[in-house]
C-alpha cells in the first residue's frame, strides 16, 4: 500500500515538475514561423508588397508604391535606373523586388532586395516584432544600413 501511495505522489510531482517546466519555458507563439511572412505587407511610405514562398526561398512582388508611380497614380514608372540596360524599358509594376530570404531561427536572412530608385541591389533580412515585419536593407555590414517598417494588409 505504501509503494501505491509513494508511486501516487511520484507521479503527481513529476506532473507537477512538467507543468511547471511547459509553463516556465519562453512561449512559441509570440515567436515568428517560417511562413509568418507570408502575405501582403504595406511600409510606412505608401509601398505594398506580397511576400511569398518560392521553393525554399521567400521572396516579394512589388503591388504599389509612391516612387515607382507615375504623377497619375495608375500608371507605374520604368525601372529606368537599372543597373543593366536591358531591363531600364520594363515597368516596375509586380516585379521581384526582394528574393533569397531565408528562415534561420527568428529572422529570414540571406536575401537581396532591389530599390529601383537607384538601381541598385541591396542585402536583406526580415524579422517580426510585434506583429510588424522590420526589413534591414544594407550593403555589407548589417549595421550599415537602414530598416523599414511594414504593417500587415488584412485582407
Amino acid at each position: 500500500m505504501q509503494t501505491f501511495n509513494l508511486s501516487s505522489r511520484s507521479a503527481i510531482a513529476m506532473a507537477f515538475v512538467a507543468t511547471s517546466l511547459l509553463f516556465d519555458q519562453p512561449t512559441l507563439a509570440g515567436q515568428s514561423g517560417p511562413d509568418a511572412i507570408i502575405g501582403t505587407w504595406k511600409a510606412d511610405d505608401g509601398s505594398v508588397m506580397d511576400m511569398y514562398k518560392a521553393g525554399a526561398e521567400y521572396r516579394a512582388r512589388l503591388l504599389y508604391g509612391n516612387q515607382v508611380m507615375e504623377p497619375d497614380n495608375v500608371t507605374f514608372k520604368k525601372d529606368e535606373k537599372n543597373l543593366d540596360r536591358a531591363l531600364r524599358s520594363r515597368s516596375l509594376e509586380k516585379i521581384v523586388l526582394l528574393w533569397g530570404l531565408h528562415w534561420d531561427v527568428d529572422a529570414w536572412t540571406g536575401g537581396s532586395i532591389y530599390d529601383a530608385s537607384s538601381g541598385r541591389t541591396y542585402n536583406c533580412r526580415a524579422e517580426m516584432k510585434d506583429g510588424k515585419m522590420l526589413m534591414r536593407g544594407y550593403l555589407g555590414v548589417s549595421l550599415l544600413g537602414q530598416t523599414q517598417v511594414f504593417h500587415r494588409v488584412d485582407g
